[in-house]
């Protein structure tokens, strides 16, 4: 009798220590909420800090853009020494260009003359025929685009790290399952030595149990492993230490489903996963109408003023190099210039089909993440529904094999049955929670990836708690 009480005491110690393992990882962590994950990777994350970066390049952009058709204007002044020895005649400019203003004499003059001349010259397009403000909606629509691929690279973070969570809360519930898989071989074994030290079965049922025990706690490791490899990768993503990524599973016991969970939601005003092709597709649209734009006629208003000295007076006489410092002549000018390239048409009419069938191919990108978004919803509802029709079997399922399990157990204490059949009525048990535990996480799962493919994931993120 000493030896069993020994034995009983040692069996209590294993489970306080099972116990104590399963709750001190979590004693110092405070339990966040699916929301509380989803905050964090949002400020945390540097793909979206990237992607931040990007649309206020695009922002930038505009200013560039709307500042592009600003005037020009430039100021010159050049102080140059050189011989002004020339020929009437005309030519074409390439590189250096000669003298044309006076020091036209019959014999070669290497002579040196200095001159100065400043120059302020401005041009104003005046009429673009609808460039400016092409050329403004075109960067208006890259920012556009990057502001959605922010949108878009954001929820799909939120829901990896929904699938995350979910998949968290389900190992911490097979956690609960394991251990109680564990207490009930540890049950079974204080029973066995009992009745063998009492001589009413043999000594071999122990052996048999004490290795049903330690799968048990083989498959309870496993899943402690699993459970730190989640946490680590929801660490990663949200900033937030490993040692306090905890969620709150209720003392691990199993909750049935809100069936109200996504009713009452108002409709989405666009999904990310959808208006990101969207306006990529507008940026292709403006770009088009960009090119189309870009090959019109321009009314270009110029005006320009400039002073000039030179120290070959007009009578074609060298004065002392100095003289040609000083500005001796003031001139002025306005203009209004048309210009238009006569084979803008047929560079037009290329670029615009290029530019086109960008666009086009844009829309069937549209098309197949619609298609695509659609079928993902469809097959979610699927898994929803047998998900649901599982979750209300299940209950009677478990219900039964505890039911079955305590009888097996009062028939084997009373020599009626042998541990086979005490073994496995615990078996029918622990699958019928593991059953129930992978049926809820399916549940949630296909909640989610339904919200992630029709737009609602942020209300569906909220609704968890």
């Amino acid at each position: 009798m000493a030896h069993l009480n020994n034995r009983i005491s040692g069996l209590l110690i294993i489970l306080t220590s099972l116990l104590l393992l399963v709750y001190s990882s979590f004693a110092q962590t405070v339990n966040h909420s699916l929301s509380d994950f989803v905050d964090a990777a949002t400020r945390h994350l540097p793909i979206l800090l990237q992607r931040k970066a990007f649309v206020n390049s695009a922002k930038a952009g505009v200013v560039d853009a709307r500042h592009t058709f600003l005037p020009t204007l430039n100021a010159i002044d050049e102080l140059n020494i050189a011989s002004a020895n020339s020929l009437p005649g005309a030519y074409e400019s390439f590189g250096i260009i000669p003298s044309v203003s006076s020091s036209v004499s019959g014999s070669n003059n290497y002579r040196a003359a200095t001159g100065d001349i400043a120059i302020l010259y401005s041009e104003y397009e005046l009429i673009t025929f609808g460039l400016r403000n092409a050329t403004v909606r075109d960067a208006q629509s890259v920012v556009g685009v990057q502001q959605a691929d922010l949108n878009r690279q954001t929820y799909l973070i939120k829901a990896q790290i929904g699938k995350l969570y979910f998949n968290l809360l389900k190992t911490e519930y097979q956690l609960g399952v394991e251990l109680q898989n564990i207490l009930r071989y540890n049950t079974i074994d204080t029973v066995i030595i009992a009745l063998t030290l009492s001589g009413i079965r043999p000594g071999v049922d122990s052996s048999f149990a004490k290795a049903e025990l330690s799968k048990a706690r083989v498959a309870y490791n496993e899943q402690l492993g699993k459970l730190g490899q989640l946490t680590q990768q929801l660490s990663w993503l949200t900033g937030i230490p490993a040692e306090q990524v905890a969620v709150d599973t209720t003392g691990r016991s199993f909750i049935l489903p809100d069936p109200a969970l996504l009713r009452n939601i108002t409709d989405p005003l666009n999904n990310p996963l959808i208006d990101y092709y969207q306006k990529q597709k507008q940026y292709y649209q403006s770009a088009e109408n960009l090119v189309s734009k870009s090959y019109l006629p321009k009314i270009v208003l110029s005006s320009g003023a400039w002073g000039r000295g030179s120290s070959i007076d007009y009578t074609e006489q060298y004065k002392d190099l100095a003289s040609g410092i000083d500005f001796q002549r003031f001139n002025y000018m306005v203009g209004l210039t048309f210009a238009y390239d006569l084979f803008d048409p047929v560079h037009r009419k290329d670029k615009v089909a290029q530019a086109r069938f960008e666009t086009q191919a844009s829309g069937y990108d549209l098309q197949q993440q619609k298609l695509t978004l659609n079928s993902d919803a469809a097959q979610a509802r699927e898994v929803i529904k047998e998900a649901e029709n599982n979750l209300r079997e299940i209950p009677i399922q478990m219900q039964a094999a505890s039911e079955a399990y305590n009888q097996k157990v009062a028939q084997y204490k009373a020599g009626l049955i042998n541990l086979v059949d005490l073994t496995e009525a615990s078996y029918v048990l622990y699958t019928a929670q593991i059953s129930y535990v992978e049926t809820l996480n399916n549940w949630f799962l296909g909640n989610l990836d339904k919200a992630t493919a029709t737009g609602y994931l942020d209300q569906f993120i909220q609704r968890i708690k």
